[in-house]
């Protein structure tokens, strides 16, 4: 049996597991990132928790192939070194230089979004499929392209920030700095935006209930659940969300036309209620609406698992 370490570091938490040939997560351990602090001791708690991974599956170090790491930002996965990261405060950080040093392995290194999209094209939603595109709506909008099999980065490692592209040119301005990217929309954080928004048009609307009986607290859930019980301006909501969000997955499949597309983050929770809106508007939008064979859109089956395992095999993706 061949063991692989996987590790999804994000800005609240570092993530390590072991996962095994067969896609199956061994054991995990985990720590608080703890930023702002210097990007060498961020480093080491990547190597602590890789060797409690170990430790706890069983196995020591000199089992496992190879180590991968997810990140935040613009990843250099030829010179194993992070270019940027504003939420960690990382720039030209030498990375795999700085696990290496303490597990002499080969180390490999990609964008987050991107390890999450080959977790799921290796053991997911998106498996079997030669080419695939996946999209998580979450803080933002996440992306990540595996074409052939391999992940497409770019030239310059900045490639598949699908949540940049603009739908619409007028709209809200975007922590990128253009006007109505797709992040905008589609994003958790835009709902929740469009969320508030709607509730200070009308007073009445049953999303104002929802959100006090949560302790004042407007989610991604707050206008589903209010057009589940009949509200018109939570629908108008969701609609609006639905809409925008196939703008986006639309332009998307016109562009790479993959075999699967596959959409994640907890708004997809709500299953059906999203999905198959989605794929009406899609289905009548898509330019390749009148041939035989197109994009198959399905909700990501991993979760937070989806980071670990992809970067777990990152020593195939490239």
């Amino acid at each position: 049996m061949k063991y692989y370490i996987g590790i999804d570091l994000g800005g609240t938490n570092i993530v390590a597991g072991v996962v095994d040939e067969n896609y199956k997560i061994l054991s995990k351990a985990s720590t608080k990132t703890n930023i702002p602090r210097p990007e060498k001791e961020i480093a080491d708690d990547m190597v602590k928790v890789s060797l409690e991974a170990a430790e706890q599956a069983g196995i020591k170090i000199d089992d496992v192939e190879w180590v991968g790491v997810g990140t935040p930002g613009i990843a250099n996965s030829e010179k194993g070194i992070v270019e940027f990261s504003g939420n960690l405060g990382f720039k030209n950080t030498p990375l795999k230089k700085y696990i290496q040093e303490k597990i002499d392995k080969p180390v490999f290194l990609e964008n987050d979004a991107n390890a999450a999209a080959y977790g799921e094209f290796v053991a997911g939603a998106a498996k079997g499929a030669n080419d695939a595109v996946c999209i998580t709506l979450g803080t933002g909008v996440g992306g990540g392209i595996v074409i052939d099999g391999k992940i497409y980065t770019g030239f310059n490692f900045a490639g598949a920030e699908i949540g940049h592209m603009v739908v619409d040119a007028h709209g809200p301005m975007c922590s990128c700095g253009r006007k109505g990217c797709f992040e905008v929309f589609s994003s958790a954080t835009g709902l929740i935006r469009m969320t508030k928004e709607a509730m200070e048009q009308d007073k009445d609307t049953l999303m104002h209930k929802i959100a006090a009986e949560r302790g004042d607290k407007v989610s991604a859930r707050t206008a589903f659940d209010a057009m589940k019980m009949g509200d018109k301006k939570a629908k108008e909501v969701v609609d609006n969300f639905i809409w925008y969000l196939a703008v986006g997955i639309t332009n998307t499949i016109n562009i790479f036309q993959p075999d699967i597309l596959c959409i994640g983050g907890g708004v997809c929770n709500e299953g059906d209620t999203l999905l198959l809106p989605l794929k009406e508007l899609i289905k009548k939008e898509v330019f390749t609406r009148n041939s035989p064979k197109n994009t198959e859109i399905v909700i990501a089956k991993l979760g937070n698992d989806a980071g670990i395992i992809g970067a777990a095999f990152l020593g195939n993706a490239k």
